[in-house]
């Protein structure tokens, strides 16, 4: 029987793929970490909260990491060809990360988007060279992105199944480790909790999957908006559990429960009210003067239950939540007063809830 020998090797296409994987690469060579940015808190308390701020990534956001992983892993598994355009199912962020990293390897980008996306992420989209393709229904990107994908001969990036395994949990420079490296010189340099919000729910795994591998003590919190089903899919074990409308906080919560999300690796999770997001990051900018987004207003809330526990305990320590991108994004959402009406929002009884909590340790 004679020997059968098929040789697909393509010259032109690996000169391609070396170049994509190294301006791919020397992003993250180019880029200094992010900061660690304190909470103040009450010095008597004896806790320490922090946020690291994702938002100095070069597109403003901690999906840039994500991007950044889901790219490497789409090239180097051949799926990423010259002039063919990558797909993404997105809530924004992430369609900008990726857009940047299309127009930087030279390949066309389409976003798919639920139309109630902000207008400032759709902007920088089309900044960095995509194209938006806009839903009415959250629920159908995933679809539609597939369907684009076949029909464009392109590859659709699907964040929400790829995030958890494109990027290396043990370590090579990803989040956790990042965390851990900048607390060494801190009082509490082992973090009690981290609380990391999902979206794809590959960042919670990221994180949770190293302190396991590390054998920290630190414990993972991730909270979850209104209109999510995470929380649920969760607290009963099933992975089948689907909510019928969106999340009103961009970038975290799902209508159905992601392949990416890993219930097993967290430790706790919190539903909180989009209200207390709202009334969390607004506080977040009258105490450090900066602004950020929605989901990181849901894991401040979070963070400060946690913190309010520990002192009610008395114990001491550190907590670290994260600040995932800048409130600039949404101006004409969680900054708009208008907005919050149109919602029916009242975000008044959290901010007091707050404001009290920092006076006196105690929630009320």
């Amino acid at each position: 029987m004679a020997t059968v020998d098929v040789d697909r090797s393509d010259n032109a296409y690996r000169h391609w793929l070396k170049e994509s994987v190294r301006k791919v690469q020397a992003d993250a060579n180019r880029s200094a970490d992010t900061h660690l940015l304190l909470f103040p808190l009450p010095e008597e308390w004896g806790i320490d909260l922090y946020l690291k701020d994702e938002s100095t990534h070069p597109t403003g956001s901690l999906k840039h990491r994500l991007a950044r992983s889901l790219f490497l892993y789409g090239l180097c598994n051949g799926w990423i060809r010259p002039g063919k355009p990558v797909i993404e199912a997105s809530s924004g962020s992430t369609a900008v990360s990726e857009a940047y990293f299309a127009g930087l390897i030279g390949v066309p980008f389409i976003a798919v988007m639920p139309r109630t996306t902000s207008s400032e992420k759709t902007r920088l989209i089309e900044f960095h060279g995509g194209t938006c393709h806009l839903v009415d229904d959250p629920g159908t990107v995933y679809e539609v992105s597939q369907r684009l994908a076949e029909e464009t001969g392109g590859h659709y990036m699907d964040q929400f199944t790829y995030a958890e395994r494109a990027t290396d949990w043990r370590g090579n420079n990803n989040i956790a480790e990042s965390i851990y490296q900048q607390m060494r010189l801190e009082r509490y340099p082992e973090p009690a909790w981290i609380v990391a919000a999902a979206g794809t729910g590959g960042t919670s795994a990221t994180i949770a999957r190293y302190v396991h591998y590390m054998q920290y003590d630190t414990r993972v919190c991730v909270p979850d908006p209104e209109n999510s089903c995470f929380f649920d899919g969760w607290l009963k074990n099933d992975a089948d559990v689907v909510s019928d409308c969106g999340s009103r906080i961009e970038g975290i919560g799902r209508p159905r429960m992601e392949p990416s999300f890993v219930p097993g690796a967290i430790d706790r999770m919190m539903r909180v009210p989009d209200a207390a997001s709202i009334a969390a990051v607004r506080t977040l900018e009258r105490a450090i003067g900066r602004q950020a987004g929605g989901s990181t207003g849901t894991g401040l809330w979070s963070a400060l239950r946690i913190v309010g526990e520990m002192v009610a305990e008395g114990r001491t320590g550190s907590v670290v939540t994260l600040l995932c991108d800048p409130g600039e994004r949404y101006l004409d959402k969680y900054y708009s007063d208008d907005w919050l009406a149109e919602q029916g929002l009242d975000i008044a009884p959290y901010t007091e809830a707050i404001d009290h909590f920092l006076a006196t340790s105690h929630w009320h």
